[in-house]
């Protein structure tokens, strides 16, 4: 049987070495399984493409994709799955916290006949900023993606071919690989993995990154234009309200002024409410602009490794 390692590289000259040597020895000690890699140096602008070029030399089933810029790990992901040829395909991290020790566990879990596993790490080694945009996105992803109530998910998973072969029919410029698995099946499992420190560096994802990985979300939801629709009903109503309650007072008491300072506090809550959801109908209009100027998903610089596989 043929695994797919899929792997999106970002700055990770000291440790994507490791990482497929450490795999290989996993695989080497399970008879009846092989692997593939597929690596994608994201953008990086240190030696990452050479240690792929070099493992591409020492390995031969290890295939090397350089973009030519850097597009998001999910846009690296997507490119990857192109170049995939096994009978699962398998996503990691490039960094060590997704420990190649961990990979037969989601191999065994996938092959009681799920479609679809995730890695879940009962204790994350993560620092509190990543454990709290965590936390927002399984929240945020259970309302705006459909994602099943029961199920979590990780950088860690194992996917069928089958599962594959469908969500690289997506060709939007700003893919969430999440997303599109939840539309393809809902029979997915889970299987504890430990979740190991990060050997090298710090993290490539900046809060404009997690915010823009976030907005990705709207690509896959129309989640937001309905909250829109229901703030712009309730301000309506608040409004009318308002006014009634204005008109009744002025019946009561003739003499009373009518506030500048309310007024204003109004006016403000009211265009506060409009513009934001101006603004929330202009990200899906610039959204769909993008897509109508077929902004790329990705552009492949070069590749190694695919000749020889004959891919």
């Amino acid at each position: 049987m043929l695994i797919s390692i899929v792997i999106p590289c970002y700055y990770s000259e000291k440790t994507i070495h490791k990482v497929v040597d450490m795999v290989t020895e996993e695989f080497n000690k399970n008879d009846g399984y092989e692997c593939e890699f597929v690596l994608v140096n994201d953008g990086s602008t240190d030696g990452t493409f050479n240690e792929i070029r070099k493992l591409s030399k020492e390995y031969d089933n290890v295939v090397g994709v350089n973009l030519m810029r850097n597009f998001g790990q999910h846009n690296a992901l997507m490119a990857a799955l192109q170049y995939t040829n096994g009978d699962y395909i398998l996503g990691m991290d490039d960094d060590m916290q997704t420990h190649p020790s961990q990979i037969f566990k989601l191999i065994h879990k996938i092959e009681e006949g799920y479609d679809l596993v995730y890695g879940i790490y009962p204790k994350v080694t993560n620092g509190p900023i990543k454990n709290l945009t965590s936390i927002i996105n399984r929240k945020t992803s259970r309302v705006m993606l459909s994602r099943p109530k029961e199920i979590e998910s990780s950088n860690f998973w194992i996917a069928t071919r089958r599962v594959r072969d469908e969500v690289i029919k997506f060709d939007t410029f700003n893919p969430y690989v999440d997303a599109i698995f939840y539309r393809v099946t809902n029979n997915i499992g889970m299987v504890d993995v430990e979740h190991h420190k990060r050997e090298y560096g710090q993290s490539g994802y900046t809060f404009r990154k997690l915010l823009k990985l976030w907005m990705a979300y709207w690509n896959f939801s129309v989640i937001p234009l309905r909250m829109s629709f229901f703030f712009g009903t309730f301000s309506f109503a608040a409004g009318i309200i308002f006014t009634i309650y204005l008109i009744i007072n002025k019946i009561i008491s003739p003499d009373l002024p009518v506030g500048w300072s309310s007024t204003m506090c109004v006016l403000a809550l009211l265009f506060g409410v409009v513009l934001m959801m101006l603004g929330v109908v202009g990200e899906y209009l610039g959204k769909i602009i993008l897509i109508l100027n077929k902004t790329p998903q990705y552009v492949v610089r070069e590749t190694v490794g695919i000749d020889r596989d004959k891919r």
